[in-house]
């Protein structure tokens, strides 16, 4: 096995780095922590992606803080999904406790007490910068992933977009999209038909139960104005350090299609929008998927082929994607195979599942001389663990046992008071949490159709009208017919007469 020294080497060589680097803790042998054997993350893989994992209270989620602040003290922006809400302590300074300082002097790195750069942003109708995007921004192929649509209805979501591309009416939220969609198949059947085919109300009124299952799940508050713009995710603050963005989701676990909307969202515009990087030395924004097993377990099948496509290519664009969860197998291989760095906590074996996932989860480490890994990973204590990174040259470092640093934040949530301040000071809140709801396709539609009506009803009276004039104009002639037409004994009587008149004339004639 060797000794402390040789190993004390051993780690250093490993860990060695020339440019910046993230120091998570010390390495440790034995159970014994090696002072000064310091297991170095460097800066330049950090969006090579990776994996916190472990039990439930072994401390992953210290460990993703540990991560975000020395990011953010390198000036690199962090993005939190926070699921559990006990992340905004970053916002305030470690109170600090004795055993912080003997576990920092164990390993051989000082601690300083540190308040960092937040913004808390929001979904819902929690407090926070509310995130938004409009029905235009997803597209037709995004919307119908999201929504989980067959070839034929996704096809109809195509059409839809064409439509309003070439009339000019913005898609901006869900009524909208819900009003085009009835619009179709109801006053305007005529016009699709003759512009883009037929449309089957079979197949939208499927489409809309998927949006009214949407709705249900509170994405009505997502899609819309004002668009969340992600290079306000890259800010940096007067003394460059990155802001710490935490996206709060504590209300939102039981509604896995709409996390499922922002994430796919999100990272499709991060990847549509930023520049690529190549080999900066640095990425340009981390993002920390927290309980992630709830998005893998939960998620439609878009989302997942999405989350493996993304991974592979969004590194490119200088983005790394680090998921937090309770065991690796929760984690798609596709993606698991994607992550550079993997922070492996305490793995509990309770069950025969649980040692086989044990032993399933050791092998997708690197061989150790100085670990039997599969029995370290159920005798690390809290606050430790495996750790196994990507070195400047894309290599993997020896793996390491770590007694892993404290994090210099608080280790607790904000109390009212401090988030209502940290809130008020928010310039963000002031540009995206006034909702806009300007004319689109649901109110230019709506006046289409009662123009339409109205121009109906206008036409139904003229009609109206020159039929009454017909009638009128036919009784009136019939009525002209009908005197012209003598009954015979008028005829009888009016001759009658008038052989008298002439009769008459012709007696007074003679008689003069």
């Amino acid at each position: 096995m060797g000794t402390k020294e040789t190993f004390h080497e051993y780690i250093t060589k490993g860990y060695e780095t020339k440019g910046e680097y993230i120091p998570v803790g010390a390495a440790m042998l034995n159970g014994e922590t090696i002072t000064g054997a310091h297991v170095k993350i460097p800066l330049k893989t950090m969006n090579r992606h990776g994996l916190i994992a472990g039990a439930t209270g072994t401390g992953k989620t210290k460990s993703l803080q540990v991560l975000s602040e020395n990011l953010s003290e390198k000036g690199v922006p962090v993005l939190l999904m926070d699921i559990k809400g006990d992340l905004s302590g970053l916002a305030q300074p470690s109170p600090g406790h004795p055993k912080i300082d003997e576990r920092h002097e164990k390993i051989g790195l000082p601690f300083e007490a540190k308040a960092f750069p937040v913004e808390i942003l929001t979904l819902s109708e929690q407090d926070g910068v509310r995130l938004r995007a409009t029905i235009s921004e997803f597209g037709p192929v995004l919307l119908s992933r999201i929504l989980d649509l067959t070839e034929t209805q996704s096809g109809i979501v195509s059409v839809i977009f064409q439509y309003c591309d070439d009339n000019k009416l913005p898609l901006l939220d869900l009524k909208d999209f819900k009003k085009i969609l009835q619009y179709a198949t109801d006053e305007g059947k005529a016009e699709f038909n003759e512009a883009y085919g037929r449309i089957s109300t079979a197949s939208t009124g499927a489409i809309l139960r998927k949006i009214v299952e949407l709705e249900q799940q509170g994405a009505d508050l997502f899609f819309g104005e004002t668009s969340f713009d992600t290079q306000d995710l890259l800010r940096v603050d007067e003394n460059g350090r990155g802001y710490i963005n935490i996206l709060r989701l504590t209300d939102i676990q039981d509604r896995p299609k709409l996390f499922s909307t922002f994430m796919l969202s999100l990272l499709a515009e991060i990847y549509s929008t930023f520049p690529e990087q190549g080999d900066s030395g640095r990425p340009e924004l981390v993002m920390f998927i927290d309980e992630a097993h709830l998005i893998f377990d939960q998620a439609s099948k878009a989302l997942l082929n999405q989350i493996e496509s993304i991974v592979k290519l969004i590194r490119s664009k200088g983005v790394g994607l680090y998921f937090v969860t309770q065991n690796p197998t929760d984690v798609p291989e596709e993606v698991l195979g994607q992550l550079g760095l993997k922070v492996q906590h305490a793995l509990r074996a309770f069950t025969a599942k649980d040692r086989k996932a044990i032993k399933l989860t050791a092998e997708n480490y690197p061989d150790s001389d100085y670990y039997d890994t599969t029995e370290v990973l159920t005798s690390l204590g809290i606050g430790e663990a495996l750790v196994s990174a990507l070195d400047e040259k894309g290599r993997p470092t020896p793996l390491a046992a770590t007694m892993m640093r404290a994090p210099m934040s608080r280790m607790d949530v904000l109390t009212e008071i401090e988030l209502a301040q940290l809130l008020s000071q928010s310039k963000l809140a002031k540009k995206y949490n006034e909702t806009v709801d300007r004319e689109s396709a649901y109110e230019m539609l709506n006046d289409k159709i009662a123009e339409a009506e109205a121009e109906e009803a206008k036409e139904k009276a003229r009609q109206e009208r020159e039929a009454l004039k017909k009638a009128e104009s036919k009784r009136q002639s019939s009525s002209r017919r009908q005197s012209t037409r003598m009954n015979p004994i008028v005829k009888v009587l009016t001759s009658a007469t008038f052989i008298r008149s002439v009769f008459g004339i012709l007696t007074k004639v003679m008689k003069k």
